[in-house]
C-alpha cells in the first residue's frame, strides 16, 4: 500500500481540524475588523490604524513622552519601521520628537496639539467601528463571555511568555 495517500488523508484531516478552523475564525474576524478600522481612520481622520495605536501609547500618560524603542516594542515594529512611521507623523504635524531629560541618547515622542485633536476624532471613529463589528453582532451575555475569555487567554500567555 502506498503511504502517500495515507499522508494526504492525514494532512487533510489536520487542515480541517476544529482547532485550526476555530483559530482561523478568530484571526479572520480580527483581521477584518482591523481592516475596517484602518479604512475608516484613513477616510475620516487621515491616519492609519498603526498611527492610532501610536497615539494610544502617547496619550495614555499625558506629559510623558515615549521613546521610539518603546513604541517599536509595543507595536512589534522594527526600529527602522517605527522611525519611518514617526517621520511621517512628524511631517504631518501630529507628533514631535524631544530629547529625553534622563538619557541624552534617547529621543521622546510626544503628540502635538493637532495630533491630540486628530486622536480624539480617531478614537470616536474607532469606537464606532468596534461597536458595529465587534460588539453589536453579539448579545450582551455572549460579548461579556467573549471579552472575559480573551482576557483569560491574554493572561495565560503573559504568564507563559517565553522571552
Amino acid at each position: 500500500m502506498n503511504a502517500a495517500p495515507r499522508r494526504d488523508d492525514q494532512a487533510a484531516r489536520a487542515a480541517g481540524s476544529g482547532l485550526v478552523r476555530d483559530f482561523g475564525l478568530l484571526i479572520k474576524a480580527a483581521t477584518l475588523i482591523e481592516q475596517r478600522i484602518d479604512t475608516a481612520l484613513r477616510a475620516e481622520c487621515g491616519i492609519s490604524h498603526t498611527m492610532f495605536e501610536v497615539f494610544i501609547r502617547l496619550c495614555r500618560r499625558p506629559g510623558e513622552g515615549v521613546t521610539q524603542r518603546r513604541l517599536a516594542d509595543d507595536l512589534t515594529l522594527t526600529s527602522g519601521g517605527v522611525t519611518r512611521l514617526i517621520d511621517r507623523m512628524e511631517e504631518a504635524g501630529l507628533v514631535r520628537r524631544a530629547p529625553s531629560p534622563e538619557d541624552r541618547r534617547s529621543v521622546l515622542v510626544e503628540p502635538t496639539r493637532q495630533g491630540r485633536a486628530v486622536f480624539l476624532r480617531a478614537a470616536a471613529v474607532h469606537a464606532d467601528v468596534v461597536e458595529r463589528y465587534f460588539v453589536a453582532p453579539l448579545d450582551r451575555e455572549d460579548y461579556t463571555r467573549l471579552t472575559a475569555s480573551l482576557q483569560g487567554i491574554h493572561e495565560a500567555l503573559r504568564e507563559t511568555d517565553p522571552s
